[in-house]
């Protein structure tokens, strides 16, 4: 007599996935990795199609049917949790970041790190940041740099980051920040103090920048003896700027005359970091924005670099991407 094979013992137990499990020294690190209610974790689970548990003791466990999903998993948990051993951040934009790159873009990312002594590092999450920051590192290359493109890009953290870097190593005397204060020709005589607690709303995302590179209590020391200088745009006019690192942040909102007066304050031993997106000038649609113009002319001059973010470099967060391209979608409808 014929047995069916759907008859076999074996087929009637439930079946176990392969359970790999992954030793680390230090439990706290772990903790940080997972993140909160384990939300690292199940961005990792969503993306590659594994299941993962941290049930504590330094331990991730990874469990799945496919070999190549759990190598994959081990390969993005190592390198994060490699991250949090040289003192870097993991958090949501982090995790995103190494489960976008590749092993080869990885190590091309480690190699672009930005190192502010008794400060932060920061690390490019993205094959674009890598060559933003690679720009930045070589001051050979150019005296003046453009990074442009979406909300979220690190643009500005970044260049804030590394003159902060440049400032603590005392390869400048002076870090120079400056924003276009869009509505001071018009609404600050209105808002309480005096100029500088005017100006002061405008600025705080930069002041916040700082704060992450340096520490509050370097900022600070910093700021005042005179050597960080936070200010609108408008102050620059008349001015050289020498032996410094000079950041001009949301450019989209200088005007024309504004841009070139900026690009010309540029003084010896001076580099300037001009950051920005054309596609959201808050200008008066009378007051054409200058980056647009500056990117165009200043195009191909040897000392000149220029960065172009695009979506897919967004790290702020998983809903800023998808912002940024619904926007863009319903632009390219008009």
């Amino acid at each position: 007599m014929t047995v069916s094979r759907s008859k076999k013992t074996r087929s009637t137990k439930p079946r176990k996935d392969p359970v790999e499990t992954l030793h680390f020294d230090d439990s706290e690190r772990v903790r940080v990795l997972a993140g909160t209610a384990d939300k690292h974790l199940i961005m990792i689970e969503e993306d590659i199609g594994v299941r993962l548990a941290a049930p504590g003791g330094g331990q991730i466990q990874i469990s799945g049917a496919a070999p190549k999903a759990r190598l994959e998993a081990k390969r993005v948990i190592n390198r994060l949790y490699s991250r949090l051993e040289q003192q870097m951040t993991c958090d949501e934009a982090d995790v995103h970041s190494v489960l976008m790159l590749d092993d080869r873009e990885a190590a091309l990312a480690d190699s672009t790190v930005i190192r502010v002594p008794r400060g932060a590092s920061f690390m490019a999450r993205t094959p674009r940041q890598g060559d933003y920051i690679r720009a930045l590192n070589d001051p050979r290359n150019s005296d003046l740099i453009f990074g442009v493109g979406p909300a979220g890009t690190g643009k500005t953290l970044l260049a804030v980051a590394y003159g902060a870097s440049q400032l603590a190593m005392k390869s400048v005397e002076r870090l120079i920040i400056t924003r276009p204060a869009v509505e001071a020709g018009e609404k600050l005589g209105f808002l309480p103090g005096d100029l500088a607690e005017k100006v002061d709303p405008y600025l705080l995302p930069v002041w916040d920048a700082l704060t992450d590179a340096l520490g509050r209590t370097q900022m600070e020391k910093f700021r005042e003896d005179k050597r960080i200088e936070v200010a609108p745009l408008a102050f620059m006019r008349g001015r050289t700027l020498s032996r410094a690192i000079v950041i001009v942040d949301e450019a989209q909102n200088a005007t024309r005359a504004q841009m070139r007066m900026v690009l010309t304050r540029l003084g010896e031993g001076s580099r300037m970091i001009v950051t920005g997106d054309p596609t959201q000038t808050d200008l008066d649609n009378r007051q054409p924005s200058g980056l647009p113009e500056a990117l165009e002319i200043l195009d191909g001059d040897p000392a000149v670099r220029i960065i172009r973010f695009e979506r897919k470099d967004v790290v702020r967060h998983n809903l800023v991407g998808r912002i940024v391209d619904a926007y863009e979608r319903r632009d390219a409808t008009k």
